[in-house]
């Protein structure tokens, strides 16, 4: 079976894991994979799937073998595996609105001049293009997507700017006979999909829901980028996520507080939920998760990269709703987490468009 041809835009700390976790599980090494939520996904494994290109914005990986730049600082995403040269130097993007006034000291700019991104990519032989760009940066993610048009190739939008879910883009993508998928990627076992679960279990049993929120601080970049460019976005796509487990009006919040630096890749995250049961009785449930953000964010990506390529063996364009309901928090058409997973499932078995 051909490979799964991919490139990376964003060498950051969720392409870190990303890459770690294709020589750590798909390399041959003892990667447990009932980590994994679908080691085999249809007939893909993820040894299939093939890094074949890499942008960023940062000296200290423009130039760079991507085994090498994965590393790099600022990157602070668990270690958990040797990655091997990949042959695939890491080249330099636009910088656009991609690096935020607050991480100017962070993230060093490279003074090296940008490639033709379609260019490059049609170079490549890639097939699909993960944007993994901070979720503030809205101009370089359009960019982005636009040189996927260009290209002819796939577009994987894990940021909260709306493409996938937005009329105008998913013609676009349409019109250019190329899937894409988004928007915002959920994480294996986030805040977002625990919230979700709790209502879903809740309203289940009966429970009526009074009011629930989730906040949470991290420390990554994507935290420091998310606190003053995509906090409001981020939190209402969150929020009207969430809100799909309840099948009545209730006051939801969910979304990211604040940014504390020394938590370097983890998040913590709180949960309140207030409902009521048989004679209007009292159920109050009061959680913390503590993740590590990066890994928490991979084994669903992998699930996306493999689907999207079921799509594009099958002939699909634009939105491929399954897979956005599936695996994004603002999908085009949001169902219930329950739902979402069956109607992702039935996509994976079918053989033609559902």
């Amino acid at each position: 079976m051909a490979k799964i041809k991919v490139a990376l835009v964003g060498v950051g700390n969720c392409a870190s894991s990303l890459v770690q976790s294709l020589h750590h599980y798909g390399g041959g090494n003892s990667g447990d994979t009932a980590e994994l939520a679908h080691p085999i996904l249809g007939s893909y494994e993820l040894a299939d799937i093939e890094v074949v290109a890499a942008f960023d914005v940062d000296k200290r990986k423009v130039g760079e073998d991507l085994s090498k730049a994965i590393f790099s600082e600022p990157n602070n995403a668990p270690v958990f595996t040797k990655v091997p040269s990949m042959r695939v130097t890491v080249q330099r993007g636009p910088t656009l609105d991609g690096i935020a006034s607050e991480l100017k000291e962070i993230v060093l700019e490279s003074k090296e001049k940008p490639v033709d991104v379609a260019a490059a990519l049609k170079k490549s032989g890639a097939k699909i293009l993960v944007c993994l760009l901070p979720g503030g940066a809205k101009e370089a993610v359009q960019f982005y997507a636009k040189e996927c048009l260009k290209a002819g190739i796939a577009f994987i939008n894990t940021t909260p700017v709306l493409l996938a879910t937005e009329e105008k883009w998913a013609q676009k993508f349409t019109k250019a006979q190329v899937p894409i998928v988004g928007d915002d990627l959920m994480s294996q076992l986030g805040a977002t999909a625990l919230h979700k679960a709790l209502l879903s279990f809740l309203t289940s049993r009966g429970a009526r829901i009074i009011e629930s929120y989730q906040l949470d601080v991290g420390g990554g970049t994507e935290s420091l980028d998310a606190l003053h460019r995509a906090r409001d976005q981020k939190r209402a796509l969150k929020s009207k996520s969430v809100s799909t487990e309840v099948p009545y009006d209730v006051p939801v919040t969910a979304g990211s507080t604040d940014y504390v630096y020394f938590l370097e890749n983890r998040r913590e995250s709180w949960f309140f939920c207030r409902s009521r049961g048989i004679g209007g009785a009292e159920i109050v449930i009061d959680l913390r998760l503590m993740s590590m953000d990066a890994p928490n964010s991979t084994s669903i990506l992998l699930d996306v990269i493999r689907a999207v390529q079921i799509g594009l063996d099958r002939g699909f364009v634009g939105p491929i709703d399954p897979v956005c309901s599936y695996g994004f928090k603002a999908p085009p058409r949001p169902y219930p987490l329950q739902i979402s997973e069956a109607i992702f499932e039935h996509y994976v078995r079918s053989t033609r468009p559902v």
